[in-house]
């Protein structure tokens, strides 16, 4: 690990960073004095896998539920709908159903009842992607220490009257609009679209992100990488559990970005759209047409080439198995985003 990381240890003491998917979340616990492979590391099930699990459970024994808290990743839906569909009431406060939908009239309809406070007779359920008395509880019954900064990442939707897919895009074309450097895409003041996150930050009180920057600065960790990028433009794309982002990077900078979700694609339909995607020549409404999220692009920069050299992270990767190099920064590609934002942090500061 590069010094200026573990210059910003010294200074700032243990460092816990969480990015968390819809499959998982992966966390490591940066500590000063200690070699990157020795930091501590987990990969636990996503949080709204644990919320759906509760729910599921509660079904089971026809118990009614109030869902309390906050925003956070919407992946126990199915488990709301399943839980009503068993004729059992389920309720919730107005914060806490944002993780369903932004809007309260989609949540009503959904058999939802919304209230502040808990009906008789349900059981309180918490919601939140980040629980500080968790982590607390984890790392002492580990016999590590508490940390004195949060680093987290979460994929955010964004609230928005196009919808959330065009919203999210428009996120992604402001931040290339302000900068083309992922770390500066660490937000240290989260937009007002951006609730999930904004609730994120509310429980971990530091620096927060999206999962596409947190694993594009995981991948730039690598020098490998990073130093390829300033030879000739590359692609950079994370095969998540729920979503696959692309990126097109020259000189450590962003040039254009895709998402789409990984279970709409085919081994073939995402190699076609990363051939055209190379070539800035795929609509951010081509892609929405098939399901996805879009893409985005900073103006043409013809020095960087065809963007041809291709790493690839995340763990349904297999998919694009011998199109690209895989890649496991500091020898765990579970950690490539958690060690991003790190990375990239430190050397924001670093640069400051």
């Amino acid at each position: 690990m590069e010094a200026f990381v573990q210059d910003f240890l010294r200074q700032h003491g243990p460092t816990l960073c969480v990015d968390i998917g819809s499959g998982t979340q992966d966390a490591l616990l940066a500590r000063p004095g200690l070699e990157s492979h020795n930091w501590p590391r987990f990969v636990l099930p996503a949080p709204a896998r644990m919320v759906a699990q509760r729910i599921r459970e509660l079904t089971l024994l026809r118990r009614p539920v109030w869902l309390y808290g906050g925003n956070m990743g919407g992946g126990f839906g199915q488990a709301v709908r399943e839980h009503v569909a068993a004729g059992l009431p389920l309720a919730s406060t107005l914060a806490a159903s944002r993780a369903l939908h932004d809007r309260e009239e989609v949540v009503r309809k959904m058999g939802v009842t919304l209230s502040e406070q808990c009906p008789p007779g349900h059981v309180p359920l918490f919601l939140g992607d980040y629980a500080p008395e968790f982590w607390a509880s984890l790392l002492r019954h580990a016999g590590l220490p508490l940390p004195h900064l949060v680093l987290a990442a979460a994929q955010d939707h964004g609230e928005s009257a196009q919808g959330n897919r065009i919203g999210r895009m428009q996120h992604w074309t402001r931040l290339l609009e302000q900068s083309g450097k992922p770390e500066d895409w660490l937000l240290t003041t989260v937009p007002q679209p951006l609730t999930r996150l904004r609730a994120l930050q509310d429980r971990t009180g530091g620096p927060v992100a999206d999962t596409g920057t947190s694993v594009l600065l995981g991948a730039l960790s690598e020098p490998e990488v990073m130093d390829r990028s300033y030879r000739q433009g590359i692609t950079i794309v994370n095969v998540g559990n729920g979503h696959t982002v692309a990126a097109l990077v020259y000189q450590g900078c962003v040039r254009g970005l895709y998402e789409h979700h990984t279970g709409m694609r085919t081994r073939e339909e995402l190699l076609a759209d990363l051939d055209q995607f190379r070539k800035t020549w795929l609509p951010a409404e081509v892609v929405r047409a098939s399901g996805g999220h879009g893409t985005a692009f900073a103006p043409p920069c013809e020095e960087a080439g065809g963007y041809e050299p291709t790493y690839l992270l995340g763990p349904q990767r297999d998919i694009l198995a011998g199109q690209g190099k895989f890649l496991d920064p500091c020898g765990d590609m579970m950690q490539a985003g958690s060690l991003g934002l790190l990375w990239g942090w430190a050397r924001r500061q670093a640069q400051c």
